[in-house]
């Protein structure tokens, strides 16, 4: 990609994995977006997802997301830690490569605008795209939460959104859309469920308290663990580093007679700040990244890969190589629903080669429009079955942590049964969408035998035969995992689909 910009979504649910796969599966229904990362946090009751994509691409996958969730989350029936003002609570967008801070507070306005205009969900800009002073810090913006910003925003003007009139959204709230630089959530955990004191901690060490800058902190309550928490967010890592917090937040724990249980990082975090709190705490001499392995590894291959101006044979194994061996590894996943998922996506890719190949010659001019319409739906199918490469590792990944909950007591055995259902209804339906998808590419590319260049006959060949088998082995992942669902009539539905595939594929 060109332009590389990260967006990290944080949507006011962390307790339903079919409703955050519902948002995923949203934001990655376009081209050119990729999911980096995904955290679901059940106290909080929060999913903070990490996509990146192009500059044209990114500020649509957030939309798609925004919509998704209002769908499926309801505030006045949500309840957590973290606090929250809307379904989709906060949007940011951060600049990577080829874009600038500039370009992203145009995303995000254009984003609140949409937002606005398309779902009537009110919308406020922050950090760099912040129109007011005070609005620069979301905390501003979200004091009150849900319930307490829906009553004055009704009759105080300075609570007036950026874009919307002077109500929120009955079930969707308001969202908070804005542009920043690298930020990381840490949190820490001590050995107490004195949540009073995590939050005398957090007013110590925060920015607004007279501590740290750039550092925002609150005390929560994790209920699960029964443990107390210092939530942080580290908006500039640089000017304040993840070892300073960690030290000073241990030195107002020590001086209560408390320790330090664990930390956390949710989302990604740039390898910079690790390895400046590696630095710190080993007390390093002369050090510089390139003293890193991988860093001077990335630079030497990079650098290797630069001298190759066509595609040959060694970057084509490297890149193909890693995902072969994650496939030979002796562990679960990935398996065979993202090996066909590839398959599907691969078929995809050679259809779209063809299509472009064939473009290019004026004795198919008569042919030029419906080539690129096939072109062009056959990238989107690609995108999609490249998702489920990813997708059905997970979900596979989620019903091995059903298996692993407690059931010693009667409700731990029907949390676990839940668990399970939920799990295995997921673990069926990605592959029944790839099975769908790679069904989908193949009556296109049967389509393209008449209208494209006889010298690619035998790459559409290819293609078929691929699909095929992406869309065979979907299908018997599908039912891999029926027997292990109780809902019948669901079950009784998704054979229907299966035998519907079989009949068109027969």
């Amino acid at each position: 990609m060109q332009t590389i910009v990260e967006c990290v979504p944080n949507f006011s649910e962390g307790r339903d994995p079919q409703k955050v796969e519902a948002i995923i599966q949203a934001l990655l229904a376009g081209p050119d977006v990729y999911l980096l990362d995904q955290e679901m946090d059940a106290d909080h009751n929060r999913s903070v997802i990490t996509i990146v994509g192009t500059r044209e691409s990114i500020g649509k996958a957030a939309l798609r997301g925004i919509g998704r969730a209002a769908e499926l989350i309801d505030l006045n029936h949500h309840q957590g830690a973290h606090p929250r003002i809307g379904a989709t609570d906060v949007v940011p967008f951060v600049p990577v490569s080829g874009v600038t801070l500039a370009d992203c507070v145009h995303i995000a306005e254009w984003v609140a605008e949409e937002a606005w205009r398309r779902f009537r969900i009110p919308t406020y800009l922050y950090e760099a795209a912040a129109r007011k002073p005070a609005r620069k810090n979301l905390e501003n913006i979200r004091r009150g939460q849900f319930e307490g910003l829906r009553e004055e925003v009704r009759t105080n003007p300075e609570r007036h959104p950026d874009f919307g009139g002077a109500s929120l959204h009955p079930t969707a709230g308001a969202t908070v859309v804005g542009a920043r630089k690298f930020l990381i959530a840490y949190n820490i955990n001590l050995n107490t469920s004195d949540v009073a004191l995590a939050k005398s901690i957090a007013k110590k060490v925060r920015a607004s308290g007279g501590g740290f800058p750039c550092l925002k902190a609150m005390g929560v309550e994790l209920k699960a663990p029964n443990l107390a928490q210092v939530s942080m967010n580290l908006t500039d890592f640089e000017t304040t580093a993840i070892g300073v917090v960690f030290d000073a937040v241990a030195r107002e724990a020590a001086a209560h007679g408390v320790e330090i249980a664990s930390s956390e990082i949710v989302g990604l975090v740039p390898s910079r700040a690790l390895q400046d709190a590696a630095v710190h705490y080993l007390k390093l001499e002369n050090f510089h990244p390139e003293l890193i392995l991988e860093n001077r590894l990335a630079r030497v291959l990079a650098e290797q890969a630069a001298r190759y101006t066509q595609p040959s044979a060694a970057p084509l194994r490297a890149l193909a190589e890693g995902f072969v061996s994650a496939v030979a590894a002796a562990t679960p996943t990935p398996g065979g629903g993202s090996v066909s998922a590839l398959a599907g996506a691969l078929a995809a890719a050679l259809g779209e080669m063809v299509c472009g190949l064939t473009l290019k010659r004026k004795s198919y001019a008569p042919h030029h429009n419906s080539l690129e319409n096939s072109r062009l739906r056959l990238s989107q199918l690609r995108d999609r079955l490249l998702a489920n490469v990813d997708r059905d590792a997970r979900s596979y990944d989620a019903v091995v942590a059903a298996l692993k909950l407690p059931k010693s007591t009667e409700a731990e055995q029907t949390s676990r049964a839940r668990a399970m259902e939920e799990a295995s209804k997921a673990a069926s339906t990605v592959p029944l969408e790839t099975a769908q998808l790679a069904a989908e590419a193949a009556r296109i590319l049967e389509s393209l035998r008449a209208v494209t260049l006889p010298q690619a006959a035998s790459d559409l060949a290819v293609a078929l035969y691929v699909a095929e088998v992406a869309q065979r082995g979907a299908l018997d992942n599908v039912r891999a995992n029926l027997p292990s669902i109780q809902d019948r009539e669901w079950v009784k539905e998704t054979e229907q689909k299966l035998a519907d595939l079989g009949r068109r594929h027969a």
